[in-house]
């Protein structure tokens, strides 16, 4: 027993920046981002929270499914930007949902978030636990982003996507993750420090950190081989496959897996140019508007993958 997507959703902010917007405000361009990363509008938050885009797209992926929120087990959320440290984002999307019989948490792995929520409500459907999950990646990024600092700001952006997942003969057919966390430090962001009647502390906001060229290097060697890893034992070829949706988190990362695996770029659909990296969110939102486009049919195969903080990342291969 596996499990199938049955249905998809997706969160997007009504308030739009572009590259031309950051250049008002900041020492930089739309031809400097857009050539270096692909990117030129994201989506950035105003009023909306990490657990109100969740639920939207849960919503939206609970109707496709034609499921009611009371009839959820499990609901999990990847997220590195929720709205409090505690209660879960997971448990605010289950009271907002009325998804009372759901159990409910959130995983932080930065990109790789939605993937290995997925993997996990894998292993529980897998295991006879349960029946259905919802899964959920998102994320307000904006809050974390240092907005004078444009080797990295210009970069991110805030969503939500969503699947609801349930037992099946078929669906995920195979999946692979890792992470090392001795390189972790070149993509960071600092919680709170120790602050108590034995240590103080000034305690301030920190933002997200990233040696852009560490991250470029991890990238380009861990997806490919992970993708290669995932097909592998799935005993599948790169031409079985027809779409690869990969986390978007750059055109030029992207591209230089898709020379590695010897793929047509065509099999590639992106969000980036106009959502940027929306870390956890960025596969669901990108499987959510391939799904919305009418691109997909019943027994395609589709390769998912993350990559990003931690270091972790993920690849599943999958029959749509």
């Amino acid at each position: 027993m596996t499990i199938r997507i049955m249905g998809t959703g997706s969160y997007l902010p009504e308030n739009i920046v572009t590259n031309d917007d950051l250049a008002r405000i900041m020492d930089t361009s739309d031809e400097w981002i857009a050539s270096r990363t692909g990117i030129r509008a994201r989506h950035l938050v105003k009023e909306e929270t990490t657990a109100q885009m969740s639920a939207e797209a849960a919503k939206k992926a609970l109707d496709e499914a034609g499921m009611k929120a009371e009839d959820l087990d499990l609901i999990i959320v990847g997220t590195l930007s929720g709205d409090y440290v505690t209660p879960s984002t997971a448990c605010e999307v289950q009271a907002i949902l009325g998804a009372e019989k759901a159990v409910a948490f959130d995983i932080n792995a930065a990109c790789s978030g939605f993937m290995f929520a997925m993997n996990t409500a894998y292993a529980y459907i897998h295991s006879g636990i349960y029946q259905n999950a919802l899964v959920i990646g998102a994320e307000t990024l904006s809050k974390l982003m240092d907005w004078n600092d444009r080797s990295t700001c210009v970069l991110f952006g805030d969503g939500a996507g969503a699947a609801v997942v349930r037992a099946d003969k078929t669906g995920l057919i195979h999946f692979t993750q890792g992470a090392d966390g001795s390189k972790g430090m070149v993509l960071s962001c600092r919680g709170r420090m120790n602050n108590n009647p034995l240590v103080k502390n000034f305690v301030k906001p920190d933002y997200v950190s990233m040696d852009g060229q560490e991250v470029y290097k991890f990238a380009v060697s861990t997806v490919p081989a992970s993708i290669q890893k995932v097909l592998e034992e799935a005993d599948l070829e790169v031409t079985d496959i027809k779409y690869f949706l990969l986390h978007q988190a750059n055109i030029r990362i992207i591209q230089s897996v898709a020379k590695r695996l010897k793929a047509d770029m065509n099999k590639f659909p992106t969000t980036l140019e106009h959502c940027g990296n929306i870390s956890a969110g960025s596969v669901p939102i990108l499987l959510d508007e391939v799904h919305k486009k009418g691109m997909l049919q019943r027994g395609d195969k589709l390769v998912m993958a993350g990559f990003g903080a931690g270091l972790t990342w993920s690849a599943a291969v999958m029959e749509w």
